[in-house]
């Protein structure tokens, strides 16, 4: 009776355990149903305190997850949404350029003849800014937007603006800044 029941918890075992692997392999085959699931953000500031009269730099590192790309800001066709990003830049700052890394020229199955210029796996945009003489001093935030679409090998999302913020501090001309995050804003990581 005793070998039976040991056989039966087995059994079930493997049964449960066969379950969960088809699960697992079902859930990785249905695609994420947002662009949310799919891109992930970090926003980072090249200086702190930003003293007034001081240009710096905001840069959003976007994570795309595997399986998907979305068109770079230059895109080969016009009829294709270019990934970019617009501040909302509060009084007293300026934005000097926006700078877009190259994308990639890809092919996918929907398009074998003819590559589209894509973003993959992870990216970084910087916006070059600076803060001027009657920027507010203290804690300051900068609204950013994200225009991007998603795509995998087979289809599309929906387009999206995704809200971003950079905070910052603003500190009073002539003030020592201290430059943060050199693995993104360093000469060699450009």
């Amino acid at each position: 009776m005793r070998s039976r029941v040991s056989h039966l918890a087995a059994l079930s075992a493997v049964v449960l355990s066969a379950g969960t692997c088809a699960l697992v392999r079902a859930q990785e085959a249905v695609p994420p149903r947002n662009a949310a699931s799919v891109v992930k953000t970090r926003v980072y500031s090249s200086l702190d305190p930003v003293p007034r009269g001081k240009e710096f730099q905001v840069a959003v590192v976007v994570d795309i997850a595997s399986g998907y790309h979305m068109n770079s800001n230059k895109p080969l066709d016009s009829y294709l949404i270019p990934t970019t990003l617009t501040p909302q830049l509060p009084a007293g700052f300026t934005l000097a350029d926006t700078l877009y890394p190259p994308g990639k020229n890809l092919k996918f199955p929907f398009s074998p003849d003819k590559p589209l210029n894509v973003y993959t796996e992870s990216v970084t945009l910087r916006m070059r800014l600076a803060a001027g003489r009657s920027a507010p001093l203290g804690d300051t935030s900068i609204p950013i937007t994200l225009r991007y679409q998603a795509c995998n090998n087979s289809a599309c999302l929906p387009p999206v603006k995704v809200p971003l913020t950079a905070q910052i501090q603003v500190a009073a001309a002539g003030a020592k800044a201290h430059a943060e995050h050199p693995e993104i804003f360093s000469a060699s990581a450009k």
